[in-house]
């Protein structure tokens, strides 16, 4: 070993002995004189909360000796945020099934006693003060090739912005801002056609769990080789909310609402208006695949229009571009695409035959705020 480097902070490693025995360079000396390990086993304090970050947790927790029988982690605690009213988060209720050492966010004892820390979808800043005691860093593991999608939502916006090829990257964070930090390994990873962020989030966690495990069997080597991101192709990825779940029928096309929903479909379901009513549409068919589609009449050519496919049970909905469908809604209650049709639809087309401009969705446009005029 020539040498061990962190950048900003670097830990300074004699560099005379660069053949030493697996015993020999277990430790060196820091800058500060603290001894740092050279090689593993390592100490390892992991943050995390989702089943994204609890994936991870358990691949490194059951890979925590080498090939060659040696360990690869001597010590493994967690930090996570405390239960609420919805309950445990997945990294916790892994942590205490496998009576992992669990520590609450922000209540944190000192880190001076690990080697290195792991973060995985945490939705916190750490510290300057936290991260300097760690002498190799904390490691995050981000799932896209960053700079692209910086922000804590980057699996949904790879699947709203039809990103074909994604992948993973293990960095070092810094403090005051995300996803900026030096990057130690980056691998590509193709996008599956139509998958969920569920399924794609499955596929990276298992390819990014791989590849950290391989960063931490060569730590040392890998810090000192990291490189810093890219200026250029920066895209951020805020966090998904309600507001995102809203469908404009007038702007959206077919494509768009199904990356959308295969996005963020199974946390938050797209959402429209009926009647100045609150509709959650579940359930989205690929209108490609229903025989016999009636050609559209004028009246229905305008978005937002709703008409009932009877031989496929499918309530079609005109978009931007065609015809969108489901085949559930929440209106009050779950309706199947014929119960909402007997009970909303058919009665506004018996009714008025004259003004079928009632069979339509609209689009949520939000309110906008009133600023209160100074006193």
């Amino acid at each position: 070993m020539a040498g061990l480097r962190r950048s900003g902070r670097a830990w300074a490693a004699a560099s005379a002995f660069p053949r030493l025995t697996r015993a020999a360079r277990r430790w060196l000396s820091g800058a500060d004189g603290r001894r740092v390990r050279a090689a593993p086993p390592w100490r390892i304090l992991f943050f995390g909360t989702d089943a994204f970050a609890q994936r991870t947790l358990q691949e490194v927790h059951g890979r925590r000796s080498l090939d060659d029988g040696n360990l690869l982690i001597e010590r493994l605690e967690v930090v996570t945020l405390p239960s609420t009213n919805c309950g445990e988060l997945p990294v916790r209720r892994y942590a205490k099934m496998n009576q992992i050492s669990v520590h609450d966010w922000p209540c944190l004892t000192e880190c001076h006693h690990f080697d290195v820390g792991i973060i995985v979808s945490f939705g916190a800043l750490l510290s300057d003060v936290v991260i300097q005691q760690f002498p190799y860093g904390i490691l995050n593991l981000h799932p896209s090739l960053l700079p692209r999608w910086r922000g804590p939502a980057p699996i949904f916006h790879t699947l709203i912005h039809g990103d074909q090829v994604t992948g993973v990257t293990i960095m070092q964070i810094r403090p005051k801002r995300f996803d900026i930090g030096p990057i130690l390994m980056q691998q590509e990873c193709p996008v599956p056609p139509r998958c969920t962020s569920d399924e794609l989030g499955a596929i990276l966690a298992e390819k990014g769990a791989e590849m950290l495990l391989s960063v931490l069997r060569n730590l040392p080597e890998y810090v000192e080789n990291q490189w810093e991101q890219s200026k250029e192709g920066v895209t951020f990825a805020p966090k998904i909310t309600v507001a995102d779940s809203w469908v404009n029928w007038e702007e959206q096309t077919v494509e768009e609402l199904d990356r959308l929903n295969r996005a963020i479909g199974s946390r938050l379901p797209l959402r429209t208006l009926w009647m100045g009513r609150t509709v959650k549409l579940l359930d989205l068919v690929d209108v490609e695949e229903i025989p016999d589609l009636p050609a559209a009449t004028q009246e229905q050519l305008i978005p937002g229009t709703a008409h009932f496919h009877k031989e496929s049970n499918v309530l079609l909905v005109r978009c931007k571009n065609g015809w969108t469908g489901f085949k559930q809604v929440v209106l009050k209650k779950l309706l199947t695409a014929a119960d909402f049709y007997n009970g909303y639809l058919h009665p506004y087309f018996q009714g008025n035959a004259i003004h079928q401009n009632v069979a339509r969705f609209q689009t949520h446009t939000p309110k906008a705020k009133i600023k209160k005029m100074p006193k």
